[in-house]
């Protein structure tokens, strides 16, 4: 099928980044390949179906306006989320086999699909100009020949391009990622190319007047300059990755941590900010550049994590990943730590090698 490809190239990034993000989430490898896709409709894509799925609506705001759907199967949703919650791996096994899905796991796998709508703002924001803002609904169950099709559900009726690709973790079989795109919303991230206008050929041009031969030899003299392409003008450009401001906010109490985290950074060749949990950090976000905050809290309370989301109140919608530290993390507190805005979590006392592979991971992304 033709057509589409800068899409396609977002969407296989967006998957690529969905799968390191949540590998590092899970603690467990995560590869999603690239995507194939094909149109299909509403009818077609759900009657085809023969196991359970769930079905995330995703809205795009901005200059993007319009509704995709995120689509995986309950299996992948058990497995996932059995990962997340620290399940032993047997027992994650015996519960796909017999497609037990609990409330603990509806939950764990909202938020895994949380983690995959931030991964993709990390990937579509700067290749629509950040022009576009995607967010996401917890997913809806659909089982196949039980859940009724209407006019708005689990996907409203019409005609859409299916993006698949499927999703391997080593040592387990796992299905596909579904992206099913309305071709109107599709048509505004990537707009179909226009038909060139038919050139006159040779006998037209001497059975005329000489006009148009008399133009070409206008413009041969002229030398006007032809635009480069898309692709050479962002080569050419000098705002290279090595160029992209490299600050990272590091909000940490305890100044043996900080000054750790601030010279390993540095000798990275990263820009560190350094204050208190009780620095304005809107005076800081204000100064601007920073691209990710390290926030080491004391405990996993509320309180504390509360600061995640102010940080993201105060950034104010933009791409600012958090990375939150603490002492001790149980499974609630992941949880509960990605709810209030965490991309990731590292465990103190701080590692070295630990630090700099994620920090460089969202910051190479963005």
């Amino acid at each position: 099928m033709d057509g589409f490809a800068n899409l396609t190239s977002v969407i296989d990034n967006a998957l690529k980044q969905t799968a390191d993000d949540s590998g590092m989430l899970l603690g467990q490898e995560l590869t999603i390949g690239e995507a194939d896709f094909i149109a299909t409709n509403r009818a077609t894509y759900f009657c085809d179906m023969d196991d359970v799925c769930f079905v995330a609506e995703v809205t795009a705001s901005g200059e993007y306006p319009g509704t995709f759907h995120m689509v995986f199967g309950l299996r992948d949703a058990i497995c996932m989320s059995g990962f997340l919650l620290g399940i032993p791996p047997a027992r994650i096994n015996e519960k796909r086999r017999l497609a037990i899905m609990e409330n603990d796991d509806a939950d764990a796998f909202s938020e895994i699909i949380n983690q995959a709508i931030g991964s993709f703002n990390t990937v579509f924001q700067p290749a629509f100009e950040n022009k576009v803002h995607l967010k996401v609904v917890p997913p809806k169950k659909f089982i196949p020949e039980t859940t009724e099709l209407t006019d708005t559900e689990p996907v409203p009726d019409g005609e859409y391009l299916l993006f698949r690709a499927r999703m391997e973790m080593p040592g387990l079989e796992m299905g596909n990622f579904d992206i099913l795109m309305p071709r109107e919303l599709a048509e505004l991230f990537d707009p179909p190319q226009e038909e060139p206008e038919p050139v006159p050929d040779e006998a037209a041009g001497a059975d005329g007047d000489g006009e148009v031969e008399a133009a070409v030899g206008e413009e041969d003299s002229a030398e006007a300059p032809v635009a480069a392409p898309a692709a050479a003008v962002a080569e050419a450009s000098p705002a290279t990755a090595e160029n992209t401001p490299r600050k990272v906010l590091i909000l940490e109490d305890d100044e043996t941590d900080r000054s750790m985290v601030r010279e390993l950074l540095v000798t990275r060749g990263y820009e560190p900010v350094e204050a208190g949990l009780d620095a304005d950090v809107r005076e800081i976000l204000s100064q601007g550049g920073v691209r990710l905050v390290v926030l080491g809290i004391h405990n996993n309370d509320d309180l504390d994590m509360s600061l995640c989301i102010k940080i993201k109140a105060i950034a104010q919608g933009e791409s600012l990943p958090i990375i939150m530290c603490a002492r001790e993390w149980t499974r609630s507190a992941v949880l509960k730590a990605i709810k209030y805005g965490a991309r990731d979590i590292i465990l103190k006392p701080y590692q070295m090698d630990e630090v700099v592979a994620k920090v460089e991971r969202f910051l190479n992304a963005a």
